[in-house]
């Protein structure tokens, strides 16, 4: 084998297909675009997916189901097993914040049960999951929303 007789693949490498150049080519006058219509025009050959011709598309015409809260975004979980890295004493959502336990986007916090917790905490400003709030009155401390 050499360097200079090295070719593609038979049929690897096809001829570009030039259109617009005359009746000849099987592909003048119109280019292969057909008659009038958007996709005969320059840059408007683009429709949306969802669109059907102006009848009314099916993601429209369907019920919808569910609720999605608008909360979901601004509250922040934390497991009540994170607690025990913060020092005993008073937790408010500025501390939570602060110890990186809460998101900057959040606007408020919720103490999710999840793991055993060791220390006492009292608890001010933040919501509490009524599991949650068994296991801190249980290790000794409190909540006051």
């Amino acid at each position: 084998m050499r360097l200079n007789t090295l070719k593609p693949a038979e049929g690897a490498r096809t001829e570009r297909v030039r259109v617009g150049r005359g009746i000849g080519s099987g592909l003048g006058k119109t280019a292969g675009r057909g008659h009038k219509g958007s996709f005969a025009r320059a840059g408007k050959g683009k429709i949306k997916a969802k669109f059907e011709g102006g009848q009314m598309p099916l993601i429209k015409r369907l019920p919808k189901v569910g609720f999605r809260s608008k909360l979901k975004d601004d509250t922040a979980e934390v497991l009540s097993y994170q607690l025990d890295k913060l020092a005993a004493g008073e937790i408010t959502f500025a501390v939570l914040r602060e110890a990186k336990l809460v998101p900057a986007k959040a606007k408020r916090a919720k103490i999710v049960k999840k793991g055993e917790l060791s220390k006492a905490f009292a608890l001010k400003g933040v919501l509490v999951t009524a599991g949650a709030k068994a296991a801190i009155e249980a290790a000794g401390g409190s909540v006051q929303e």
